[in-house]
């Protein structure tokens, strides 16, 4: 028989054993004393809580002693060891599980771990019922179990709890502020968000990483460029390890912050870079529209063999978008869909708006009506997509069917159904939705729906109606509003009335180039040449320069760029053959040039070679060469398409038989078979 001092070294020795076997992850050693122990009749609660100390932190809890209801031996420190190992290997809800199969008496170390397993998986209910066993057992002040409980109610979208018990703590732990900054920004209740931070910056003195990530967080929310730059000063001179976390969320804030540069540069001297960080200067540069880069950013990125994540083919797919690179947005979308991220919300999402700014809005439509499940960004994507390529009865029946979904109309979506309602002249509809539909469901109408509402008006050749209703509703400094008024009296000829808007935008905005092209263009249409002297030589008095007409289209793998009077291609000669030949076969059906957009008091026949080389026209040319018969050409523009080459390219439509789509700085123009999505009014 062994003596007790006996037993009592071989524990030792089988503590020392586990302890080590823990250390190293040996799992063979350990399972080998664990066989010893089960025969050994020294086998006491402490060898059983090492035991279980040694699975959890070999990631193997199951195979713990204390897994089974049955437990020869329990206490609070082997609820606590087994809790934690569940905890640690994400097995929250196992955790959870065992506060119903074994009774254990809990401390604040129990407590507080079972509080943590409900926060992860959102059980406000069971985290409700800790909580009230918290308060029952006189734990409740224990800092470890407060700041569980006030990270429960933050992550389970209660913050109206959260904020009770923070109030409630006798000592401000870091840990408490950060998860009430992060429960507030995840919410996007921004002003409570500064109050905690404020609160933060007075009341506590030294920070954590974390601070500094949540807090550099809230600043990116805010577009906060100061506060994000104090809070990277403070982590500089704390000499605070600049880590993939860290170094993340300072690149995620000069991003938003809309210093696209910064960002690049603390991402360059990143010592590890993570799926975060790449996604993060991606975005950043999506911020500053240098679409091209970002998708170079995700091709560098992949060469690092670092995996993209759903974020990170939102970003990229949104480039696409940005640039109207169809093919290469549906490579990104094949790439999603064999890694099985399409499924996500924001690729969804990032999908119906590539295919919709890149002239498909069929397939962004496919792509909505097989998501499974939306948001109200969805919604909106596919709502103004169709009010922008002038499928204005598809934008409305989408509105309704967002109605019916009970899915609440925003602020965007009915920029989207006043759209649609111009194209198709609803004006009562469309004031039926401003002044009553909007009031109802509690949004503001802002600038864009009056502007909206303004070009609804305009539309139905009320002009004098629409220079009133800009009068009377605080829109009177709006130059947009003013544009599409200036813009509609060119349309309807009624150039009284275009002169004194014109006159009106130069006020409020003395280098608005367009006014003055439209200005010029109205002077040239009635042959007043006078005034269009007058109105360059004013131009050049100002500075103001006209922005030269750029047209761009994709050809394989290549982006063409074409400049008006282009001779620089190297396939001019072929692209100019073909414009002739185009030109002499819609002529032959009608076309007659629209000389008077010329702003050039020149002889016709110059006119008519000046036309013929627009930009456009010369991107469309090139297309019909080498794309495939019967294919789309889809065409990029940086200014509105000139009338000449918009009724131009509905001719070449029909002589072609090509459906031809131009994005220009207005909208999209589908041109198919004569006619145009924009009903020829744009």
């Amino acid at each position: 028989m062994a003596s007790p001092g006996g037993a009592a070294l071989q524990r030792h020795a089988a503590v020392a054993v586990l302890r080590a076997a823990a250390a190293t992850g040996d799992l063979s050693k350990g399972k080998a004393l664990h066989a010893r122990l089960i025969t050994s009749t020294r086998f006491d609660i402490i060898l059983h809580n090492h035991l279980i100390a040694f699975y959890a932190k070999c990631g193997r809890v199951r195979a713990s002693p204390a897994r089974c209801s049955a437990m020869p031996f329990r206490n609070s420190v082997s609820g606590n060891l087994l809790m934690s190992g569940y905890t640690s290997s994400g097995r929250h809800r196992d955790a959870l599980a065992l506060l119903r199969v074994i009774d254990f008496g809990m401390n604040e170390y129990v407590l507080s771990a079972a509080v943590a397993a409900t926060a992860h998986v959102r059980s406000y209910d069971m985290g409700r019922q800790c909580h009230g066993y918290a308060i029952k057992a006189g734990l409740v002040e224990q800092p470890y179990v407060s700041n569980a409980v006030l990270h429960m109610y933050c992550e389970c979208s209660h913050m109206e709890d959260a904020a009770k018990i923070f109030e409630s703590m006798s000592g401000f732990h870091v840990f408490a502020f950060n998860s009430m900054i992060n429960g507030f920004l995840d919410r996007g209740m921004l002003d409570s968000s500064v109050t905690v931070v404020r609160r933060m910056a007075r009341e506590v003195e030294q920070w954590d990483h974390v601070s500094y990530v949540v807090v550099l967080g809230h600043c990116a929310s805010m577009k906060d460029l100061l506060l994000g730059r104090q809070v990277h000063v403070q982590a500089v001179k704390r000499r605070l390890e600049l880590n993939v976390y860290l170094g993340s969320a300072l690149v995620d804030m000069y991003g938003k912050c809309d210093r696209a540069h910064d960002a690049h540069c603390i991402f360059e001297v990143l010592p590890e870079k993570n799926v975060v960080s790449w996604t993060a200067v991606m975005n950043a540069y999506n911020q500053k529209e240098l679409f091209e880069d970002a998708l170079q950013l995700f091709l560098d990125m992949e060469m690092e063999g670092v995996r993209p994540n759903e974020f990170t083919y939102s970003v990229v797919l949104n480039s696409c978008a940005g640039l109207a690179a169809l093919r290469n947005g549906n490579a990104l979308g094949a790439c999603a869909l064999k890694t099985g991220h399409w499924r996500y919300l924001p690729v969804g999402n990032a999908l119906i708006n590539m295919y919709s700014k890149s002239g498909s809005i069929k397939y962004a439509w496919k792509i909505f009506i097989s998501m499974p499940y939306r948001d109200v960004i969805s919604w909106n994507l596919i709502v103004t997509g169709f009010a922008h390529h002038g499928l204005a009865k598809e934008a409305m029946e989408a509105f309704h069917y967002m109605l019916s979904a009970a899915e609440k109309p925003s602020y965007i979506a009915f920029v989207g159904v006043l759209s649609a309602c111009a194209q198709l002249g609803l004006v009562d509809e469309g004031f039926y939705y401003l002044n009553t539909m909007m009031k109802e469901v509690g949004v503001i109408p802002g600038n864009e729906h009056y502007t909206c509402m303004v070009s609804l008006l305009c539309r139905a050749g009320r002009l004098d109606e629409a220079e009133k209703f800009i009068m009377s509703n605080c829109i009177s400094t709006d130059v947009v509003a003013w544009r599409s008024l200036l813009i509609s009296c060119q349309v309807h000829r009624n150039y009284d009335l275009g002169h004194r808007v014109a006159e009106q935008i130069l006020q409020l905005k003395p280098n608005d180039v367009g006014t003055y092209v439209l200005l010029s263009n109205m002077y040239a249409k009635a042959n007043r040449w006078d005034g269009v002297v007058k109105v360059r030589k004013l131009m050049r008095d100002m500075g103001v320069r006209k922005e030269p007409g750029v047209s761009w289209i994709q050809v394989g793998s290549e982006v063409h760029v074409f400049r008006a009077e282009d001779n620089l291609h190297p396939q001019v000669d072929q692209i100019t053959e073909k414009l002739e030949e185009l030109i002499d076969q819609i002529k032959a059906i009608g076309y007659i040039p629209n000389c008077a957009v010329v702003l050039h008091d020149i002889e016709d026949e110059q006119k008519e070679e000046h036309l013929m080389y627009h930009s456009e026209k010369l991107a469309v040319a090139f297309g019909l060469i080498h794309t495939p018969k019967g294919g789309t050409i889809h065409v990029m523009k940086n200014l509105r398409i000139c009338d000449d080459c918009h009724v131009a390219i509905k001719l070449i439509s029909i002589v072609t038989k090509r459906k031809v789509v131009i994005r220009d700085a207005v909208r999209f123009h589908c041109i198919e078979d004569g006619a145009c999505s924009c009903g020829d009014y744009w």
